[in-house]
């Protein structure tokens, strides 16, 4: 009787999410809980108002709740279209955020946000591998639809969320000479 052979690929897509989705789910957890320095709702909702994101309670749980729940099923590879999905929707908002400084993350840059983004939408497209909850549920959270839905509805949302963000900034500088005289 042989023993069946460890799958690298589904070996590595592991490590890969277990990782990405640590990180995401640490930095969720700042936000919503305060957990590793941060803010939890309260500060985040005041940092995310200062940022330019309106209304700033609802855009700090969403964003929480995109990197800590998209984040902790990642690393579980369950419901792993939505949930890379999920995270790579928080990340644009960061990007957004970051993109005036430039690409380089020492500068404040967008380069660690648009990463984790980029990474998380990748475990999303390319599924959770073998060793993964979607795995053992018969993918039935992992299907072409999901993946097809999961991406498009997240992409809207950012799209909206960040427009809606510049639009509001544009406001602002357009009033700021008015409110000086």
């Amino acid at each position: 009787m042989s023993q069946p052979r460890l799958n690298r690929r589904d070996l590595g897509l592991l490590v890969l999410r277990v990782g990405t989705g640590a990180v995401l789910a640490a930095h969720g957890t700042q936000k919503l809980l305060g957990w590793f320095g941060g803010g939890g709702v309260e500060g985040t909702t005041k940092a995310m108002e200062a940022m330019g994101f309106s209304p700033g309670r609802e855009s700090a749980i969403a964003a929480g709740l995109g990197e800590a729940g998209g984040g902790v099923l990642l690393a579980l590879g369950l419901a792993t279209p939505a949930a890379g999905a999920a995270a790579a929707g928080a990340m644009t908002g960061a990007v957004a955020v970051h993109a005036p400084a430039g690409f380089s993350a020492q500068g404040g840059g967008y380069e660690y946000p648009a990463f984790l983004g980029f990474t998380a939408a990748a475990i999303g497209v390319a599924g959770a591998g073998r060793y993964s909850l979607d795995h053992a549920t018969g993918h039935v959270l992992d299907r072409p639809w999901v993946v097809a839905t999961a991406f498009i509805g997240t992409a809207l949302a950012a799209a909206a969320v960040v427009g809606r963000r510049a639009q509001d900034q544009a406001s602002a500088a357009d009033e700021a000479p008015l409110q000086e005289s």
